[in-house]
């Protein structure tokens, strides 16, 4: 066996040889929490490994993993990783044919999938699937009559592969000894936010070396905690809950469900904590609602506090500037009475680091958390970067940029603003797509992000939005769509917004409503709605998200470069965008592209000056079934500040 620790597998069996009664992995089931140990997890993992090499399954073999975070499909993944494989992990709320297509590109001939669901959609599909040869489960629960050759139990493949270890001896320590830093770790599928998911090969130098830094830069140890709750298959979830546990030795939780997290996070207390801006967003709207809920001294308790904390809270986080002694012990109080317990309904009492990205968050969003004593950091990467190029140090954070490069990595400009970078997380290759690999890397080894950016005075790097998306209004005005979208969705009634503007005269955009925001809004109300299409078309609820479009819109006007980019008309959409009628990624962003060739028709209703749209729109339904929904949407003017006014006013 190599001494050095350079891959997952070794790096496992060093946690198991140095701490093996520390926990490694927790699991809440039956409101119970499971725990395994890192002596546990090598044992557990040992006995796939040498199973998947009795199915067959050798070095450079592809393995699927589906499901939402169980340890058993963490499990899996080092077993691949063991004998040479490669996991690669897909979106677990995938629909079949997103499934299809992964498993198509990778070539996977053995998938572990978490339960029935997940079963199903791949016995759907595995006529299309000529190399699938075997599905593995974790949970039995409705399979127990299914009698497809091709489905075995976890516990089946792991007796067979004591079975085998024990008639093998020597190959285990063989195959870890005979992997490389340099062999591909994991395959990572894009987003696919312009178009078809691309595979992306990452090593285990490249990951181990990601894993390292952050690490180092945070003081992360055995004694830590992080919750896995979000998609494995997400580059962000797959480093800091996998990569770097392993290279760290600290624990992973895995809550019970989806409608569990909260709870299961209040009960953990993590001390590290990864959250893209979509989740830090739904988490402020759950607060927002409860506040409306409260009574009216709590209320007030609250406005006036939460006005403290934005004037104190950064400042004393931060450490870099002087408050008086009267503030910080009116921050103190705010603490006792308003932050603590809202840091306790958070799950983020024991938060000490907390990092955020995947997309750009909104200023006054990022404020809001670092307000209440929540070291929200932003980091920047890609997923072909290893999200290694860009993080906030302590006492360097702004809400407005993504701090200066990691140490190792160097970043360049192109003419045209693009970020490029050059890193030790960076990817090999897009899986089986050179020419797409070529045109991310160039010949010096650097990589187009596609992002457009520029540094600020100290170093700091500022992301303006996808270069592709940033252009000019009809006048010259800078036009950044996202900036514009993350300024929208901090109010809780928005969920989502896509605006328009490129070339034309002014800036339009359509909205999502938060049905849980807007629904809480309306009992308060007495207004009766009878779902999402009807509450979104309601008079009052187009008065209320007129009132966020136009404080956007004054925010906006106080700002010279941005003046003219105020949103000038706006329609609620029938529907929510989703992922499975290709509107958004499975990472939840937005496909601009295909939302403005879906719904051109509204958008050119937005600019021609109409009051009102007819729309007939397909959606498919979680069984997989399409059908029709239709809205004669109404489209609502907002107002517009003058810029100079507002500016003098301030």
């Amino acid at each position: 066996m190599p001494d050095a620790a350079d891959t997952f597998p070794r790096l496992v069996l060093r946690q198991a040889e140095e701490r093996p009664d520390r926990p490694a992995f927790r699991e809440k089931y039956l409101g119970i929490w499971q725990v395994w140990t890192w002596a546990q997890v090598a044992d557990e993992a040992r006995a796939f490994a040498c199973g998947l090499a009795a199915l067959g399954f050798s070095r450079g073999g592809h393995l699927g993993v589906v499901g939402d975070n169980r340890p058993r499909l963490y499990w899996a993944m080092a077993a691949a990783q063991c004998v040479g494989g490669v996991p690669v992990p897909l979106y677990q709320d995938s629909v079949a044919q997103e499934i299809a297509y992964v498993l198509q590109d990778a070539e996977a001939t053995v998938v572990v999938a978490e339960d029935q669901e997940q079963v199903d959609k791949l016995l759907e599909i595995l006529p299309q699937c000529p190399n699938l040869k075997t599905i593995v489960f974790d949970d039995a629960r409705g399979l127990l009559r299914y009698q497809q050759p091709q489905l075995l139990s976890f516990e089946r493949v792991q007796a067979l592969g004591r079975e085998y270890d024990r008639q093998h001896p020597g190959f285990f320590a063989a195959a870890i000894a005979a992997g490389s830093a340099d062999d591909v770790a994991t395959i990572l599928y894009t987003s696919g936010t312009t178009g078809n998911p691309k595979g992306v090969t990452l090593t285990h130098r490249a990951m181990i070396a990601t894993g390292r830094t952050y690490a180092e830069l945070e003081h992360l140890g055995p004694r830590d905690e992080m919750l896995a709750y979000l998609p494995m298959a997400w580059v962000g979830q797959n480093l800091f809950s996998y990569a770097q546990s392993i290279v760290a030795g600290f624990c992973v939780s895995c809550p019970e469900s989806t409608e569990t997290v909260m709870a299961d996070m209040r009960e953990i207390g993590p001390t590290y904590y990864f959250a893209p801006p979509r989740v830090l967003e739904a988490l402020l709207t759950q607060v927002t609602i409860r506040m409306e809920d409260a009574s009216r001294l709590k209320r007030g308790l609250y406005e006036y506090f939460m006005g403290v904390a934005r004037r104190v809270g950064p400042k004393l986080l931060g450490g870099a500037e002087k408050v008086g002694i009267a503030e910080r012990l009116l921050y103190g109080l705010g603490d006792f009475l308003v932050y603590g317990p809202l840091r306790n309904v958070l799950g983020m009492s024991r938060v000490r680091v907390a990092y955020t990205a995947g997309e750009a968050i909104g200023p006054d969003l990022f404020v809001f958390y670092r307000s209440i004593g929540v070291n929200l950091k932003q980091l920047y990467g890609q997923t072909e970067t290893t999200v290694c190029v860009c993080v906030q140090p302590d006492g360097q954070v702004k809400p407005d940029t993504v701090g200066p490069p990691l140490p190792g990595v160097e970043l360049r400009l192109a003419e045209s603003g693009e970020v490029l970078v050059r890193t030790p997380g960076l990817f090999r290759e897009y899986h089986r797509n050179p020419q797409a690999t070529a045109e991310a890397k160039d010949a010096e080894g650097f990589f187009h992000t596609g992002d457009a950016g520029y540094f600020d005075r100290d170093g700091h790097l500022k992301i303006i939005d996808r270069a592709k998306d940033v252009g000019r209004l009809a006048d010259g005005t800078l036009f950044a769509p996202k900036y514009l979208e993350n300024k929208l969705k901090f109010f809780p009634y928005i969920k989502e917004a896509v605006c328009f503007g490129q070339g034309r005269e002014r800036v339009c955009a359509l909205v999502n409503i938060d049905m849980d925001a807007i629904g809480n809004w309306a009992e308060k109300r007495h207004l009766s709605y009878s779902g999402y299409a009807d509450l979104a078309a309601q008079p009052a609820v187009y008065d209320l998200v007129r009132g966020c479009v136009e404080q956007c819109n004054r925010e906006l006007a106080a700002d010279a470069t941005l003046a003219n980019s105020q949103i000038h008309r706006f329609l609620i959409l029938h529907k929510e965008l989703d992922a499975d009628d290709g509107e958004l990624t499975r990472t939840r962003k937005v496909r601009r592209r295909h939302v403005g060739e879906k719904y051109a028709a509204l958008v050119d209703a937005l600019y021609s000056g109409k009051t009102s749209c007819y729309i007939e729109t397909q959606v498919r339904f979680e069984d997989g079934r399409t059908g029709m929904v239709s809205a004669n949407l109404k489209i609502a003017e907002a107002r517009v500040f003058d810029g100079d006014a507002v500016r003098r006013a301030a």
